[in-house]
């Protein structure tokens, strides 16, 4: 019979449309829909934070204990359904009643720790108590401590026991590495010397949840197959190559799908005009109108838009784009870029708008509609990044039918073709830039150019292929 539908809990920190910093929030408001389409009964346990507010969320439980180390708290259980998915939120206001997520004024909250081992262990008593699943998946360090506690506390409970565990290594460079005092971090998280050893949770005197996750869970996944390479190496793996090395014949990379149904420009309310690869003429007013929504001249539009949506860190690739603006930027073109991040990078936009007001702006928000604008009305979407586990955003470019200039790492390399795209291989400000040239010496054929845009917006990745793969993945693991 499991092996007909198992029971699927998934646990995260965030899902669209609830809560979002990151892509991690798209896949899980994504994933789960894609996944119920296919006849698949899934469920997924978020925290309620400040900001969540489902209209017409039920309440399941009143007072769920939720014990994690000395730290005793009651959670609250409320249930709202979407897209044909239950979600479950862990309402501890002390814990998540909050301004921030993961912090707030540019430094993660000191008990992040206690915050999200109240999570994995309220998602334990969900599974126990009212979810029953077959396989409890797991996303990002935030919910690597499920493994762990089952490991450490539930293999004698009939209702966990069997349990399968997966867990899904969105991006590595963020592991929930707690540093200080290891042992008040243990007792904190309610975990003893049992767990704080190589095969455990101990990584350099320090205490890395992902890494707890990567020891404990039956399965591993992670969010394209050229970054399930990368991380069995040294330039990718943030130290725990070695490990991912040892657990590979159970590691599996399975690339993100992105939901067309948000970004699609044929039905995109968002933009100025609809168009598809049939009829290209709304791109032109997009151009415009993306020209007026950053306070260029639309006489602008005869010469090239490179856009970036992006978080502005380093992992992002910034520093090269800071390296070659200087040459860049004397090239006939105009440079749109939206996001937030690390306040170094954000300076460096600043200050290339400031210096460069006619041929740079910036917006230095997050914001949904302007996202679409820049994907829509730009003619070359940039992502230079050192590293990038899937990436979203140079999918949403194909659809858009914006040819992005990408490094050749991890998901952008497993998505992009020469054909669609334009590559470099040395994470180096040469190389982006001899690429960046490639693409506006392109964009001058006009004719050719068009072809391009239309093979990329032909390319389907749908959550459909992904969410069968998933689906396959469980199959497996619960056969043993």
């Amino acid at each position: 019979m499991l092996d007909l539908m198992p029971n699927i809990l998934m646990v995260a920190s965030e899902a669209a449309p609830y809560v979002k910093t990151g892509g991690l929030a798209d896949v899980l408001g994504s994933l789960p829909a894609a996944l119920a389409r296919c006849g698949e009964k899934v469920s997924v346990v978020i925290p309620k934070f400040r900001s969540v507010r489902p209209v017409g969320a039920e309440r399941v439980w009143d007072h769920l204990p939720v014990n994690v180390g000395p730290n005793s708290f009651s959670a609250a259980i409320d249930r709202h359904r979407h897209n044909g998915v239950d979600f479950y939120f862990v309402d501890i206001p002390y814990l998540f009643d909050r301004d921030g997520i993961y912090g707030h004024l540019g430094s993660d909250y000191p008990d992040n720790h206690i915050r999200f081992g109240a999570l994995s262990m309220a998602a334990i008593g969900i599974a126990r108590n009212i979810v029953r699943p077959d396989i409890i998946h797991c996303h990002d360090w935030q919910a690597a401590l499920v493994p762990v506690y089952l490991h450490s506390y539930y293999q004698a409970d009939p209702r966990v026991s069997n349990v399968k565990t997966i867990f899904t290594i969105h991006n590595l460079g963020y592991q929930g590495r707690f540093s200080g005092d290891a042992p008040r971090i243990l007792r904190e998280l309610g975990l003893g010397a049992g767990v704080f050893h190589v095969d455990g949770l101990e990584f350099y005197g320090d205490v890395n949840l992902l890494k707890g996750a990567i020891n404990y869970s039956d399965w591993l996944t992670t969010v394209s197959k050229g970054y399930a390479r990368e991380i069995k190496t040294m330039e990718y793996g943030f130290g725990l190559e070695g490990l991912l090395q040892k657990r590979s014949s159970r590691l599996t990379g399975i690339v993100n799908g992105v939901d067309y149904s948000d970004w699609n420009p044929q039905t995109d309310p968002l933009i100025a005009a609809n168009y598809s690869e049939a009829n290209l003429t709304g791109k032109q007013v997009c151009r415009l109108d993306l020209l007026r929504e950053f306070g260029l001249p639309e006489k602008l539009a005869d010469r090239p838009i490179v856009g970036i949506v992006s978080r502005f860190a380093s992992q992002k690739g910034f520093d090269l784009l800071a390296e070659i603006a200087p040459e860049l930027l004397q090239s006939d073109i105009s440079l749109i870029a939206l996001g937030t991040g690390e306040p170094e990078y954000e300076a460096i936009f600043r200050q290339l708008a400031a210096d460069l007001p006619w041929q740079v702006r910036v917006k230095v928000i997050y914001d949904n509609v302007l996202a679409h604008k820049i994907e829509s009305g730009s003619d070359i979407f940039l992502m230079p990044s050192r590293y990038e586990p899937c990436g979203l955003n140079q999918i949403y470019s194909l659809r858009y039918g914006t040819p992005p200039v990408v490094r050749a790492t991890g998901g952008l390399d497993d998505t992009i073709e020469e054909a669609t795209g334009f590559k470099f291989q040395d994470y180096s400000g040469a190389a982006l830039l001899e690429a960046i040239h490639r693409a506006l010496k392109a964009w001058e054929d006009q004719p050719k150019w068009q072809e391009r845009m239309r093979r990329g917006m032909k390319k389907d990745f749908s959550w459909n292929v992904s969410a069968t793969e998933y689906a396959t993945l469980y199959r497996q693991l619960l056969r043993g």
